[in-house]
């Protein structure tokens, strides 16, 4: 069988498995979920060979050390991803859920229920955790799922896709409820982005140059998450001592994600008296600063590399970070949503009508007050496992998990009514 022909089976598999997967009940899926975490403990030993086959050929290519630690699984990983799927077993079901009802005057009622969107693709690289946790979500949620992950953890990819598969069998289910494109063939994501007769939406986990060519090449709408170019505006009512700690958590607790800060705004009231403190703060820890002119006078004794126009628009995923001194909390919205990925934004104010107006204005998926940026994240929410974080507006935003992977249908109850 050609690679295209595998990808349509896959799809025509996995359209109509959806539909029977949506006539699962709660309790069936968390039981089959709960299996699943089990036996993919079971077969640690068996996914865990096929990880230093992986992390082998990493090496032997050159990927960078932070690349193989993505990749990289041990015991402590595998327990984590199993505990993942027992954390989704136990959330709350959304779909079947009456999101509203009403009654019109010809006495006919109508239902606003969630529903699963069907078959969801998810194309993605390195981290093989990826696979259980988009797995558990989408089987949770309903629906189906065609994984393609990157060649480079091909064989780790395939043994948790197996382990998980093996519960599927067991309990009866067609095949087609969790799909996994076998090939390292970049061709498959081209053929895949075709198939949108069967796929209904595909969300891409990747760098930003894997989304750009998923959303140029795809016939299937997109949900996707470019980058994290995030803020964290210090404004003139500012209680600086948390500003302080704000920022630098922001910054440095894990710098190489996309909800780290990676532009600090300064009103000019308080830049004297702030950035001193913050600089050398910053400087102690490694992080290099790219300021703007007012940054570098007040810097003093603390090396300050100008920041060009690229700085502001740049995710560094590191430990540089890009600092501007504005006259207003309205240049700060503006200069925000200028830059900004509309990602996540964070405001630190004690004044209750600026931290309105942030919130209301900055166009962004996540915004705050008095907290820092690094809370973007499902987990952290209290959402269970995440699927991703979607910078679109349609149809989800932000942090992705279970109520996102759905949609709605409308239930309509009558009683012979006909429209005169």
């Amino acid at each position: 069988m050609t690679l295209k022909h595998e990808l349509l089976a896959a799809a025509q598999a996995a359209q109509a498995a959806a539909r029977q997967v949506a006539g699962l009940s709660s309790t069936q899926k968390d039981q089959i979920l709960k299996d699943m975490a089990r036996n993919l403990t079971i077969s640690s030993d068996t996914i865990l060979k096929a990880n230093k086959k992986d992390i082998a050929l990493a090496k032997s290519s050159g990927l960078n050390s932070a690349l193989i630690d993505r990749l990289t699984l041990n015991d402590s990983r595998i327990a984590d991803m199993a505990n993942s799927l027992l954390e989704i077993a136990k959330l709350h079901d959304p779909v079947g859920e009456v999101i509203r009802a009403w009654r019109i005057p010809n006495g006919l009622w109508i239902h606003k229920v969630r529903s699963n969107i069907g078959v969801i693709a998810i194309i993605y690289e390195s981290r093989p955790n990826v696979t259980s946790d988009c797995i558990g979500l989408c089987f949770k949620s309903s629906n189906s799922v065609i994984l393609k992950g990157g060649s480079e953890a091909i064989n780790s990819n395939r043994a948790i896709y197996k382990a998980l598969n093996s519960v599927l069998e067991a309990h009866n289910l067609p095949e087609g409820v969790i799909n996994f494109i076998d090939s390292t063939d970049r061709a498959a994501i081209d053929e895949l982005l075709k198939l949108d007769k069967y796929i209904d939406v595909v969300i891409p986990r990747g760098g930003e140059s894997l989304i750009r060519k998923v959303v140029k090449a795809s016939r299937i709408p997109v949900i996707k998450h470019y980058k994290g170019i995030c803020h964290v505006y210090v404004d003139e009512w500012a209680d600086l001592n948390m500003a302080q700690n704000i920022c630098f958590n922001a910054k440095t607790q894990r710098p190489g994600v996309c909800n780290a800060m990676e532009s600090m705004l300064v009103h000019k009231d308080v830049a004297a008296r702030f950035l001193p403190g913050m600089l050398k703060k910053f400087d102690l820890a490694g992080v290099q600063i790219r300021g703007c002119e007012m940054t570098k006078k007040i810097a003093k004794s603390i090396h300050v590399k100008h920041a060009t126009e690229k700085d502001y628009r740049t995710e560094y995923l590191d430990l540089i970070l890009s600092v501007k001194v504005v006259d207003s909390l309205d240049q700060a919205v503006q200069h925000i949503n200028e830059y900004g990925s509309h990602h996540s934004d964070s405001i630190i104010t004690e004044n209750y009508d600026n931290a309105l107006k942030f919130l209301r204005q900055v166009d962004s998926a996540c915004v705050y007050v008095n907290a820092s940026t690094r809370f973007t994240d499902g987990n952290q929410f209290g959402m269970g496992a995440e699927i991703g974080i979607s910078t679109d507006k349609l149809h989800a935003r932000g942090p992705m998990a279970l109520e996102e992977l759905t949609t709605y249908k409308y239930m309509v109850f009558g009683n012979g009514q006909i429209r005169e």
